[in-house]
Order: structure tokens, then sequence, then C-alpha cells
């Protein structure tokens, strides 16, 4: 491959990119791929899926328990379910995950307050998923559950915050185009209006704004690299600037794993206090679970934050697809439509009013619910059965503590990870932050190359090559797959390696080989000086 022409690839996606580089990657029989490009998990949370197989197996029981035809059954009772379900647990003790069922089931009763038969009735007939999803934006016990894991792991068990409407969606990324697209609806965004994205970012955020359907201004909020990538005062005070209507921010970060210290969250929440009220925060909190004792701006700024969320990362579920937004019960996005011109609040009645008879008093979040699927098909709205049951499970599982080992237990898996990669490349462990998610590392291949080699090198390195030569030669000549990393707004030669992808060992591997290629390009280089 012609390295020195990949200009054409640089208007791609790192995501696009990256199927480009795995396809050159596996080309090669004789070698190993190694994908630490797009971060997908190596590890799966098991106990909480036997839970959901077991409970399956009981929800067929109840399904066939009063029909007479083989091959079928009929809608499960929910007389006497819970009844029921304590002679199912006596009779099958040997069945996996039927402790963590049952400790499930106890905490929903004992903690929550749920009423038995209807707490069982409503996973039972998730699991069967025979029905359409009522209501639709989600199953009343499993937002209870889930608000139950937000208080804890998103807004550090804070007190007096209030209840947070939530709304179950197809993974993260599905709540984020439901709340780009009924923000446009509702007029609270509109084409030309100025937005601020807090970069480096997930790279959608970055170009989501540019398409033709929304054409919005970004105002660029700059993480600082030397800072451990917090945002100086001068970047966040640029929200205060009242033109600007949304904050797009990622926290933890992504590509650079850090969550945003609180003295800057306060900060923000001053700005929005008393000079830019009606700022709309979308916080993407997806690897919250990762830092501890973190604090969303969810909880700092109940009243303006909308909130995505994804049990993807930790669980190793991203074939799952289980998102959920946050909005507060009171809050300024409702406040603002309620305030809108007659002429703009008779517009959005005319959209809603198929399906409410006060389309006037549809909260956002339900607005949310039904630009979903398009207002007339709202009928049809809402996530699956069983994605809400299996969510459900997965979040009592961070909810016992007992199960807290498993979160322990993966962050000393990354940080032995991003250790035996730093450790292999050359690089000081000191560049480890352990405050940090680690899920990602980010390396800036001309900083390493000036600091071993030389400023002239890396001087004729950038000259010479285009920054997707080395990730690309990574790919033909070891079948190592990294992504680029200005796509996420990150330096031009810098790439983001996942850790949550592959074993330590593998690491070490991918750190030898990028060292070795970095040293195969000085030897081009001092060949060509002589």
């Amino acid at each position: 491959m012609d390295y020195e022409k990949l200009q054409l690839y640089m208007e791609l996606s790192p995501f696009e990119i990256q199927f480009e580089l795995t396809k050159l990657a596996g080309n090669f029989q004789d070698r190993a791929l190694l994908n630490a490009g797009r971060g997908n998990p190596n590890w799966i949370a098991t106990t909480p899926r036997e839970a959901f197989f077991t409970l399956g197996h009981f929800a067929i029981e109840e399904s066939k328990r009063t029909f007479i035809y083989p091959h079928g059954g009929l809608h499960p009772e929910i007389n006497e379910i819970a009844e029921r379900f304590q002679n199912f647990l006596i009779k099958n003790q040997d069945y996996p995950g039927i402790e963590f069922l049952e400790e499930s089931i106890k905490y929903g009763i004992e903690n929550l307050g749920f009423h038995p038969d209807a707490w069982i009735y409503e996973l039972v007939t998730g699991t069967i998923g025979d029905f359409y999803p009522e209501p639709d934006r989600i199953r009343p016990h499993t937002e209870k559950v889930i608000h139950s894991f937000f208080m804890k792991f998103l807004c550090n068990n804070q007190n007096g915050l209030g209840r947070y409407d939530l709304f179950t969606t197809e993974g993260g990324t599905g709540g984020i185009k439901y709340v780009f697209d009924s923000l446009f609806e509702n007029n609270l965004l509109c084409k030309g209006d100025k937005i601020a994205i807090g970069s480096p970012i997930f790279t959608p955020y970055l170009e989501i704004p540019r398409l033709s359907n929304y054409e919005l201004v970004e105002v660029e909020i700059k993480a600082d690299a030397s800072d451990g990538w917090q945002y100086p005062d001068g970047e966040i005070d640029k929200l205060k600037d009242p033109s600007i209507k949304a904050f797009f921010v990622v926290n933890p970060g992504n590509p650079q794993s850090k969550a945003i210290k609180q003295e800057t969250l306060e900060r923000i929440a001053d700005i929005v206090k008393t000079h830019n009220p009606n700022l709309i925060i979308i916080s993407d909190d997806v690897y919250a679970t990762f830092v501890d004792n973190f604090r969303s701006l969810m909880a700092e700024i109940p009243s303006n934050t909308i909130c995505v969320y994804s049990f993807s990362k930790h669980l190793g579920c991203t074939g799952w697809r289980l998102g959920v937004i946050a909005l507060h019960e009171k809050n300024r996005i409702d406040e603002m439509i309620a305030s809108m011109s007659d002429d703009d609040r008779k517009m959005l009645n005319q959209r809603y009013k198929c399906v409410c008879l006060e389309p006037d008093k549809i909260k956002f979040i339900d607005r949310m619910v039904a630009d979903s699927r398009s207002v007339a098909l709202k009928h049809t709205a809402g996530l699956s059965l069983p994605q809400q049951t299996q969510m459900t499970l997965f979040a009592l599982f961070f909810l016992l503590e007992d199960n807290i080992l498993f979160l322990k237990g993966t962050e000393r898996t990354l940080n032995n990870r991003i250790h035996k990669l730093y450790n292999s490349f050359g690089l000081s462990n000191e560049k480890i932050d352990y405050t940090g998610t680690n899920y990602y590392a980010i390396i800036d291949i001309m900083e390493v190359a000036e600091e071993k080699y030389g400023t002239a090198f890396a001087r004729w390195m950038e000259k010479t090559y285009t920054p997707l030569s080395f990730v690309f030669a990574l790919s033909d000549l070891y079948s190592i797959v990294l992504l680029p990393g200005a796509g996420f707004d990150m330096p031009p030669w810098s790439l983001r390696v996942s850790i949550a992808n592959l074993r330590a060992k593998e690491y070490k591997i991918i750190g030898e080989k990028m060292s070795k290629l970095l040293e195969t390009i000085y030897e081009h280089y001092t060949l060509e000086k002589n």
C-alpha cells in the first residue's frame, strides 16, 4: 500500500476508517487480528444474563400452565404469580443465576416497595415479549429500578434531587438521535443556531450538527491535555453567551477518559443560573460507572440537563442496545415550550394532537417518544420488553452490593492493560491516570517520535507521511487496528486505543509493534539523511 496517498480517507469518520483498517488487517492468515479500534469490551456480565434465561424458563412455564396444546402457550396470569415463583425457586435451586434472581425480586419488594405479584408479572411478561411496550416510554417497575441506579451511580447518592422521567432507547446512540430530532421538531434548536461542543468528543457529536437537516454552528469548548483533559475556565466561560442554545458533552470523556472535575461542574451551574438560563445541556454519561463517586451534570443542573446513558460498556452488552434518556420532571425545556408564542405552540399542537387530547401539556420527554415513531406511529413506540427486562436485571446487578466486585474487577483489568501498553511502547507509567476510566488510551505518535528521535526526525516524518500512514501501516504490517484521533478532534497524529477489547498480553504486543514501526520509520529517515 502507498502510505503517502491516504489523504482521501481523512474525510471519513474514524469508525468508517476502522472498517477499512479491519479489512486490510484481516487479509493475513498467518497472524491474529488485534482490533483495539471500536470500544467493544471483551468481558461480559454473566450473572444477570443467567438470571434472565432462568426467568425465561419460569415465564414459559407460566404461559403453558393453562394451555393444553403442544408448542404454544397463553399470556401469563398475574394472580398469585409470586407464590408460583417461590415454588419455582424451591424446585430449581441449581438453575444458573437463580440466587441473583431471587435477590433481585427481594430488592424490588423490600427496597422499592413493589407489590410481589405486579413486580414478578412485569418481569415475566417482559421476558416473554408478547405485548407491545406499555407504557411506551418505559415500564413502571423498570423505571423505578433504573431511577435508583441513576441516583447511586450518576448522582452519587445525592439527596433531594427529586424525580427524573426516563425513556428507554435502542442504545445510547438511539437516545442521541431522539434528542437531536425532538429539539428541532419543537423549535428548541433551529438551523443556524450556535451549539457548544466539549472536545475532544465522540465523533458523531461533531458530525451530526453539520448535516444538512441540522446545519448548526459549532463553538468548541476545548479540554486541556496538559491539565488532565480538564476544561479551562476560559473555555467554559464561552457558555455565558446567550446565543449558544445547547452544550453537548461526553462525561467521562471519549476518547480522553476523564470525568469533569467538581469545580467545573459548579462553574457551569453558575453560568446557567446567572448568564444563560435557557442553555440546554446534553450529557452523554455512558462511562459513568468506571469512575468512583462520579457526579453527572444531571445532578448538578437537573433543570437544564438531558442525560443519555447506555449499559453497553460496563456489562459487555453492546449487542443488546440498552440506552436510557433521563430528564428531570421539573425542567427548563418544558418551561421554554410553554412560553413560546401562540403561533409556535399552535403549530406544535397540530403535530401532537393525534396522540393527546391536550397536546399543549405533553412533556418534552414524551414528545421524544412520539417523535421516535414520527408521532403517527407512537402506539408502536418503546424499547422491546425483553430488552427492558434485561436492562432491569443489569441495573439490579449494579445495585446489589455483593456485585461491587465486578466493578472493581473491570477497573483493575483496564489499569493492568493500559500499563502493559505503555510499558511496551516505552511510555512512562506517570502518563497513566488511575483516577480516569482508562477505557481508552490516547497516544500522540508525533510527540513520541520527537521525544525518542528528536525534532528533526519528527518534522521529516510529518512532511513525508500523512497522519493516517501510521494506522494503515499497523494494519498492513501487523494486523493491528487502532483509530486515528483527528476524527475525535484530537491532535492530527494521535491514536485512540480501546483498552477494553483485548487481553493484557495483546496490548503488550500492540505496544511492541508500534515501537518497532516507529523505529523502522526512523531507519528510513537515517538512510535518506545519509
